[in-house]
């Protein structure tokens, strides 16, 4: 890839005190990414996944070295200006869908947009565009608990896309669903990164996942083992060219 890195880390470290000890969760991890990229962290528990996923979508700062983020560098970021960088970049899934269960299904996916100023008709085709993406336009009334955990991940995806962010982060997003349904949320993602151009990072050990990857970057004990471009997958690599919803 000849793009300029979105992402880029140098020699970043991330230390959480433990009583008298410290953990070092990080340990002067070095990657960049760029645009459109279908990329996994993959280790076992413990070995900075979901630490260097957070610092990635600024929910966490690192205690040394860099870490810049569509031009921002997260460790000088305050706290309004990260919100700002995410509500504009970055979209989360998580391995607990997240959902709000008194809301419906629409109104889950339309909450990523309130604080972004759209007004109610631009929300509206943003939204059941995103919805038309993950095949669920069809359930926008329905609540939460109507749903299976295959269409709840799907809302979460939804949630995600709708605000067309440049970057998406995913922790464990098929920890809680079977064979088929994740592989189902799989082809979704993969097809968005093919035609939007969305950048996906994914912190996992699952190895459905791992076989949709285009990249897997392994991490052992804060530290990066090993760095692979793999032919797995197949939404990597190019910009997309398909219309954003």
């Amino acid at each position: 890839m000849t793009d300029t890195p979105i992402i880029e880390t140098t020699d970043l470290k991330k230390i959480y005190p433990m009583g008298q000890h410290k953990i070092m969760a990080l340990d002067g991890v070095s990657l960049a990414f760029s645009r459109a990229e279908f990329a996994g962290l993959v280790g076992p528990s413990g070995s900075g996944k979901t630490t260097l996923l957070n610092i990635i979508g600024s929910l966490d700062a690192p205690t040394e070295g860099s870490a810049v983020v569509m031009g921002k560098g997260i460790e000088s970021l305050s706290h309004k200006e990260a919100a700002l960088l995410r509500n504009r970049h970055i979209g989360f899934i998580f391995q607990t869908f997240n959902l709000l269960p008194v809301y419906s299904v629409y109104e889950n996916v339309e909450f990523a947009l309130l604080l972004l100023g759209d007004t109610a008709a631009e929300r509206r085709r943003k939204v059941m565009a995103a919805l038309e993406w993950v095949h669920l336009a069809d359930r926008a009334r329905s609540r939460p608990a109507q749903l299976s955990g295959g269409q709840s991940q799907r809302v979460a995806i939804a949630r995600a896309v709708v605000k067309q962010p440049d970057i998406i982060l995913a922790d464990e997003p098929t920890a809680n669903l079977d064979a088929e349904n994740s592989h189902n949320i799989l082809q979704t993602m993969e097809r968005l990164n093919r035609e939007l151009g969305t950048t996906f990072i994914f912190a996992t050990h699952d190895g459905k996942v791992i076989r949709y990857l285009r990249r897997k970057i392994t991490l052992v004990d804060g530290r990066v083992a090993s760095d692979e471009r793999l032919d797995g997958g197949g939404g990597a690599g190019a910009r997309g060219t398909g219309e954003r919803p």
